[in-house]
């Protein structure tokens, strides 16, 4: 399928934030960060597409394999080491194609780009070029008529970062189709949120699929099940982005600010400052302004604020915006 016939796909979503009518042309590709975010977020619309005739292709960042914790628990050890962690990820990847069975995805729909889990931002951070054109291969490949991403709102920072990637492959495509976004870990900070809705039968079938991770149902079943249990709720991300604003959302408190770092990426590169020497000025009402020398520059841009500081909180405070 040409990248043109997919843009007319696009093009049939309509302004209203409605679905397009799924069929045997809608070819659906899905971001899965770590293996059960296909299943908890998209369940019911995969089983939508594939019931319609439509084919499904899920690419996978990571084999989740850093989550030591329902390993410590079920392996009945305390020390995790790379082989550990190696083989949890195998077992992750096997239950991965069990939920997959459960959807009518077949095997070979899955893509792995094995990249390491807890550690997607680095790919944004130093491997940015590689990162963006191994994205932007499996998308090519496939031709997508939608691509469903996770939240840029997503507060894992494997998620947040996914959605950067995905969004810097997808410009590069001279007619990008039709582009959701998924929230597993957080608010959406979006408005314009479309609700996917099934059956009693898909409801019952996409969590008989969750079970299928059952690594992570042992410790954490109660609050998957919740997760799972929600809604399918998407975003669209607009093919004409709004006037763009370079206000960043955050105002950090002064004793903090030492061990911030901004990051600024684009399709070129990405650049980190200390907040103290990051081109920012501060208006009147103490909202700081990002004051980039090549403003004029085409394409998505975001910003990132993280602290230098290690935690054992995995979650990002600030995350990612759009500027």
């Amino acid at each position: 399928m040409a990248l043109t016939a997919v843009a007319a796909d696009a093009r049939r979503f309509s302004s209203a934030l409605q679905l397009p009518a799924f069929c045997e042309q809608t070819r659906m590709l899905v971001i899965a960060p770590h293996p059960d975010d296909e299943t908890i977020a998209n369940g019911v619309l995969i089983q939508r597409v594939r019931a319609a005739g439509g084919a499904v292709k899920i690419v996978l960042l990571t084999a989740g394999e850093n989550n030591p914790w329902p390993q410590r628990w079920l392996e009945r050890r305390l020390w995790i080491g790379a082989a550990d962690r190696l083989r949890w990820g195998q077992r992750r990847h096997i239950e991965l194609g069990q939920a997959l069975r459960q959807l009518d995805v077949p095997p070979v729909a899955l893509q792995t780009l094995e990249w390491q889990d807890m550690r997607v931002t680095d790919e944004v951070l130093g491997s940015l070029t590689r990162a963006v054109e191994e994205l932007a291969g499996a998308i090519r490949a496939f031709c997508p008529s939608i691509v469903a991403m996770p939240s840029i709102d997503d507060r894992h920072p494997d998620h947040g970062s996914a959605y950067v990637l995905t969004r810097l492959a997808l410009a590069q495509l001279s007619d990008a189709p039709v582009q959701l976004t998924y929230l597993i870990h957080g608010r959406d900070g979006q408005e314009r949120l479309v609700e996917v809705t099934g059956t009693s039968e898909q409801l019952a079938n996409k969590l008989l699929a969750l079970e299928a991770h059952r690594s992570q149902m042992a410790l954490s079943g109660s609050r998957m099940r919740r997760l799972a249990g929600r809604a399918e709720r998407y975003a669209q991300v607009l093919p004409v982005p709004p006037t763009p604003r370079n206000v960043l959302p955050w105002q950090p408190p002064r004793w903090l600010r030492p061990m911030l770092r901004l990051t600024v990426v684009d399709r070129s590169a990405a650049q980190t400052w200390p907040w103290s020497q990051a081109p920012l000025w501060r208006d009147d009402e103490g909202m700081y302004h990002l004051e980039l020398p090549d403003a004029g520059a085409t394409g998505p841009r975001f910003v990132r604020l993280a602290c230098a500081l290690p935690s054992l909180w995995i979650f990002d405070r600030w995350g990612w915006c759009e500027v």
